[in-house]
């Protein structure tokens, strides 16, 4: 197989040929498409000695960020010398270009790569638009390569074709008048993702980054768990694979064509023992301040892989796992929505074509909202706004506070309370015998926040902010669930594939319940405790339960939600949010938080 590297002047042409519409390209195809010689080129600079430092620049979990997140979705915590933390604002793709432009100066070899979830669960600014405004930005910041996040697949394969190919929305059009939008300058690579029908790859699996004789190999991939967080409609057709033997297959690929340097794009990630973005993760030694998934698959990935972007869980982290032969090994992930970026030197060998893994080097830094902004991306920004105006400032409702959703520091969140009782109450209005509401805590993407964030006024909601909250058009839907259902469900939520990392639904008012989390497994769920409007569940009875279309399909390993009977669908989950809001709010009576006391936490 021939090394997949276009030059950047070329990629249109060679993305061109990866997943049509109507399908999937195979990687025979993309190859043979490619010139022999095709090389990337945008940095200059002299062939130098035996071993010269390669800049690789990454980021991951951008979600269409353009503008600086609100709240504390727009902070980073930055531990200071002294031993006491502070908290400082972030992100925006205004000033990640101006960070990312400014790192680059004097480095004549230099790279810069994506670990997944550029697009998708993005605020109304691209949202309403397909992320096209994202793709462009991108474009704009001289992103290289990028791997695939679970996502990318939120409206599905044939959409993340068109990401990378171009193209008009099928149902929407173009969105700008004599514009057509023109897909991603920089290859989606998805190794372990491919049809089941050909067993090909749907995109790229590989790419090969080259100057003055320097090679450095990029293997993408997602999570392989990608089908429990995604609809069901998003992976259609397709077949995610094990990330381990899938870095470890184009590993051995790429050796075999004289490509020695390797670095890994793996949209998986772990959970770090501070919130702070600049704390020693390698303290008291390699990997000891990180946990979760990406540590056993970083330790399982084959040595020829040199390091490892990572993401997915919106945590930063730079530490060094050792990798199969006990060798440290640089994993780094930078937080989320553009509010850090990673700096890593790769010192690469010209006589080994490998990298010098003693010398790697690698630090988070934060993506300032002091510096100057980019001019072409503050014009950019305005263009989108423009068109996105008439419907983005539209008030919905009204808040006396800040109403913490993503940004909340329990499991309970205030804000997936309002949602659960949002969606409540629009499922009665279908079925008045429905008596509680599920929220899943993913869905929550932001944090509503009282101070205005343009013209609104301070507490205005504008359909905007709502979007920005819930971006996925999940429905309402309604189903019956035993009471016996309903248990296992919330011990779901901390057991299974949940019981590393619990995610803890949001109660709709009445239900309460105690979480143990000193114990283990299910039965950190306190049966006898969970109520229904002070009486307790029964386990016998039938409950008409309100989710969104994810949940109802049994996503994020709630099994148990998926078994309902009886279903109906009700409106999408924005629009219920935005009537809930308009309809139990005003101006001179605004929603408060809501204190989120209906889950009792022991820790």
């Amino acid at each position: 197989m021939t090394p997949l590297t276009p030059h950047r002047t070329g990629r249109r042409a060679a993305s061109r040929i990866l997943a049509a519409a109507a399908g999937f390209a195979t990687v025979g195809a993309l190859v043979a498409a490619l010139p022999a010689n095709a090389t990337q080129d945008r940095h200059h600079g002299g062939k130098g000695g035996r071993t010269v430092d390669v800049q690789l620049l990454s980021f991951n979990d951008f979600h269409g960020n353009l503008e600086p997140p609100a709240g504390s979705s727009g902070q980073v915590t930055e531990n200071l010398p002294d031993g006491t933390t502070r908290k400082v604002d972030a992100g925006g793709v205004e000033y990640l270009a101006t960070s990312l432009r400014t790192a680059r100066k004097s480095h004549p070899y230099s790279v810069t790569a994506a670990a997944g979830d550029l697009i998708g669960a993005s605020p109304l600014l691209s949202g309403l638009f397909h992320d096209e405004p994202t793709v462009e930005a991108m474009n704009k910041l001289d992103l290289d390569v990028t791997s695939v996040g679970n996502h990318e697949f939120d409206e599905g394969a044939t959409e993340l074709a068109r990401m990378q190919n171009g193209g008009c929305h099928p149902k929407d059009g173009c969105f700008e008048d004599g514009k057509k939008f023109k897909g991603a300058d920089y290859p989606y690579l998805a190794a372990n993702v491919t049809n089941e029908k050909t067993g090909k790859p749907i995109l790229a699996p590989y790419w090969v980054w080259k100057h003055n004789g320097v090679k450095i190999g990029f293997i993408g991939v997602t999570l392989e768990g990608t089908p429990d967080i995604v609809s069901a409609d998003g992976v259609k057709g397709l077949k995610f694979h094990d990330e381990i033997e899938t870095v470890n297959k184009y590993a051995k690929i790429l050796d075999k064509q004289g490509v020695k340097s390797i670095v890994t794009l793996i949209h998986e990630g772990g959970v770090p023992a501070s919130g702070s973005y600049n704390y020693d993760c390698d303290s008291p030694s390699g990997g000891a301040g990180i946990s979760g998934p990406i540590v056993d698959i970083a330790k399982g990935i084959s040595p020829k892989v040199d390091a490892l972007v990572t993401g997915h869980t919106h945590n930063a982290y730079v530490c060094t796992i050792p990798d199969p032969d006990g060798k440290p090994r640089m994993v780094t992930s930078a937080s989320s929505y553009g509010k850090l970026y990673t700096d890593t030197t790769l010192t690469y060998d010209r006589r080994t074509k490998d990298i010098v893994r003693t010398s790697v080097k690698s630090a988070n830094h934060v993506v300032s909202r002091t510096q100057p902004k980019a001019a072409d991306m503050t014009a950019l920004i305005g263009r989108w706004n423009k068109l996105a105006a008439p419907v983005a400032n539209q008030p919905v409702g009204y808040i006396s506070a800040d109403i913490p959703g993503r940004g909340a520091t329990s499991p309970e969140e205030p804000l997936g309370d309002l949602i659960a009782d949002a969606q409540l109450a629009h499922a009665k209005t279908l079925d008045p015998k429905t008596s509680l509401a599920l929220m899943n805590p993913g869905g929550v993407r932001s944090d509503l926040v009282y101070k205005a964030s343009g013209s609104e006024g301070d507490g205005v909601v504008t359909y905007g902010e709502g979007f920005t909250v819930q971006p996925f058009s999940n429905t309402v839907n309604l189903a019956d669930l035993t009471g016996a259902q309903v248990i296992t469900a919330l011990q779901q939520q901390v057991s299974g594939s949940n019981e590393a990392s619990p995610k803890i639904l949001q109660p709709s008012a009445g239900l309460t319940y105690t979480l143990d989390m000193t114990k283990a497994g299910a039965a950190r769920v306190v049966v006898d405790s969970i109520k229904l409007n002070g009486a307790a569940i029964d386990p016998a009875a039938t409950y008409r339960v309100a989710m969104n279309s994810f949940l109802a399909g049994g996503g994020d390993g709630f099994a148990a939600l998926g078994q309902g009977k009886n279903p109906l669908v009700g409106s999408d989950d924005l629009k219920a949010f935005n009537d809930y809001l308009t309809a139990n709010s005003s101006a001179t009576s605004p929603i408060a938080p809501p204190k989120a006391d209906r889950i009792t936490i022991v820790k």
